[in-house]
């Protein structure tokens, strides 16, 4: 499998850094737009950005019809089965426990880059060790308890399941489909699909009743449409294009830890000796993985063989060992 080097690491690192940061825009985005209809107008207003300024810079549109359904099918998965499901979560779920439900994005991409064809076909116990690895730092991280997880609201873990499972395969099936088209229309379109699919959705639910525009709302869709996706999930697309699938998904065990150094950063947020073991554990899960795709995937001695005793002919039946006799050679 591909590990991460070159421009596809510079794309992961910004992913990292990028999606980490989101976390607050979209919390502060929800408290005061529909779920829906926030995520939908990000994706929209982001594609049709994103694709003008591709087409104007000389990219072009997509030719086959193939092409153009690739790429509207990993939309509907990453953003309308995805993102905006987290969106919607994020009003029944305590950010703490949503975090650790959208860290299973990276099983979920390991387990689906496993069974389908045209990947590893195998999930190697290297592999495994690093995703457990990832999601006990991060648990550890968030310092979330069991009971916690017991009294949630379940529409949000159900929510949240479910978005991690939709992003996941949509991102291995773009790996397996490889379309005929720039990473920035590519990207543009994907947004344009999702966009309009969440966005409808919010219309037929009512949600545009609940619509009230603040300056406060306008600012994270402000931030979520240039950082979140225009740079973010262009850069996400690039190194998928670009590297294995299961190591690219371990971008989900860096942005709780990214979120919580820009707490400390920009709100002083305090970092305890809990915080520091669960980011080191999680620094090691992700390099873990990543050198795992690099080693060689360790041999079984071959068996010893046994000569076959001579026969007649290639199809003739083997004659038994006691006997000691040999046929004369054609």
């Amino acid at each position: 499998m591909a590990a991460l080097r070159g421009k596809a690491l510079v794309a992961y690192l910004v992913v990292c850094v990028v999606w980490g940061s989101t976390y607050l825009a979209i919390r502060v985005g929800v408290g005061v737009l529909p779920p829906l209809l926030f995520a939908g107008a990000r994706f929209l207003a982001a594609g049709l950005l994103l694709l003008g300024g591709a087409v104007a810079f000389g990219a072009k549109l997509p030719r086959r019809a193939r092409d153009w359904g690739i790429l509207s099918v990993v939309g509907l998965f990453l953003l309308a089965g995805g993102n905006s499901s987290v969106v919607w979560a994020e009003q029944f779920t305590p950010s703490g426990v949503a975090s650790i439900f959208v860290v299973t994005v990276a099983l979920w991409m390991a387990f689906f880059d496993a069974i389908i064809p045209g990947g590893p076909g195998r999930l190697s116990l290297r592999v495994i060790v690093g995703l457990v690895l990832g999601v006990v730092g991060t648990m550890l991280l968030v310092g979330t308890s069991a009971r916690e997880f017991l009294r949630a609201d379940l529409r949000g873990p159900i929510a949240l399941t479910l978005a991690s499972a939709s992003w996941a395969l949509g991102s291995v099936y773009y790996k397996r489909r490889h379309p005929d088209v720039s990473p920035y229309v590519g990207a543009a379109i994907q947004m344009l699909a999702g966009g309009a699919a969440v966005a409808a959705l919010g219309l037929l639910t009512g949600e545009a009743r609940a619509v009230h525009v603040t300056a406060t709302g306008l600012e994270a869709l402000g931030y979520l449409i240039v950082f979140g996706s225009i740079l973010g999930y262009t850069a996400y697309a690039y190194a998928l294009r670009h590297a294995s699938a299961t190591a690219v998904g371990t971008y989900a065990y860096v942005n709780p830890v990214i979120a919580v150094l820009l707490g400390r950063i920009l709100l002083g947020e305090p970092i305890g000796p809990r915080t520091v073991a669960a980011m080191v554990l999680i620094l090691c899960a992700v390099l873990w993985i990543q050198f795992a795709h690099r080693l060689p995937a360790p041999e079984a001695e071959p068996a010893p063989q046994q000569a076959a005793p001579r026969t007649n002919a290639s199809f003739a039946p083997r004659a038994p060992l006691d006997t000691g006799s040999t046929a004369a050679a054609d």
